[in-house]
């Protein structure tokens, strides 16, 4: 039972960092290539959410809204790239964050307007709405696999369109040098809102994916942003690479820390103690590890940016 339950726990850890590596990539694409800091990451990932389970709810079932909250995540995106993102590039990151921080404030309220302070609930599927019992004697549920399946299939895809397509070429190379790639014939200005509309569907998607496991209501994006950030300070900033593996590592650390860590320091404090003390410090634990990392590594585990 024991193994059984550690084996269930580390599929719950992988889970979660899947959905964290969803909003990591995107993350990564934009404040990594771009050069951009925009805190309103989350709020997109708060808009595919809401979108999401909206048309859930009114009867299109999972997949079209599912479709539907990428779709209104993505042009969000490109409308915030076109209108206010592309006028911050040249300006430090100070404005950067003093701006994306204003769209929080205005999306918050955007949805507290348009669906009302009250959260909503998202049910997963029907048709994974069941167990898969793939280990023998612990049935899993079906949509925290397909949660998984998702994000290795989207890792992968972003890995080809990055490093092994004209695109990704065209992406790296305005990483690089924004000018010179615009003067070869590229049209830069599209790239980067095309860019930016990806960023933000997989954060949509994460939020679609999400919203089964928690209440969707407003501000709910601002949580798992900083656990995000904390991915990509960890994985390196603009690395793919960096962001799974720091994923993998925030969602498997906060898993297990959040089921174990309590039971330890029961074994040297009285269980009432031992209970508040252990939540607490498994709390802290991902920022313990962001702390260790950049003790020995200052850029991240897999810097590209110098």
């Amino acid at each position: 039972m024991i193994m059984l339950l550690f084996l269930e726990q580390l599929l719950n850890g992988l889970q979660f960092g899947v959905t964290l590596l969803l909003m990591a990539s995107g993350l990564t694409l934009i404040f990594g290539i771009m050069n951009l800091i925009n805190l309103a990451h989350g709020s997109l990932f708060m808009v595919g959410a809401y979108v999401g389970a909206t048309a859930i709810a009114h009867g299109s079932g999972f997949f079209l809204g599912l479709l539907a909250g990428v779709g209104a995540a993505a042009l969000t995106g490109m409308v915030m790239e076109f209108v206010i993102m592309r006028r911050l590039y040249r300006r430090d990151h100070l404005d950067q964050v003093l701006a994306t921080f204003g769209l929080i404030l205005f999306f918050n309220e955007m949805v507290s307007i348009l669906w009302g302070r009250q959260p909503i609930a998202m049910d997963p599927p029907e048709f994974l709405s069941g167990t898969v019992e793939f280990i023998p004697g612990a049935p899993y549920p079906a949509f925290r696999l397909a949660v998984i399946a998702t994000g290795i299939l989207v890792t992968g895809f972003l890995y080809f369109l990055v490093m092994k397509t004209r695109i990704g070429m065209w992406i790296r190379a305005g990483a690089s040098n924004r000018e010179m790639i615009g003067a070869l014939g590229v049209n830069i200005s599209l790239l980067y809102t095309l860019l930016f509309g990806f960023g933000a569907a997989l954060a949509g998607l994460a939020g679609v994916m999400a919203a089964p496991f928690s209440a969707v209501q407003s501000g709910m994006g601002e949580n798992i942003l900083i656990l995000t950030f904390v991915v990509i300070v960890i994985g390196g900033i603009g690395s793919i690479r960096g962001a799974v593996a720091g994923a993998l590592l925030i969602g498997l650390t906060d898993t297990l820390g959040r089921v174990y860590i309590p039971d330890l320091m029961r074994l040297w404090l009285p269980p009432s103690v031992a209970d508040g003390a252990g939540a607490s410090l498994a709390s802290m634990m991902i920022y313990i590890l962001m702390a260790v990392v950049l003790a020995f590594r200052p850029r991240g585990l897999f810097q590209t940016h110098g």
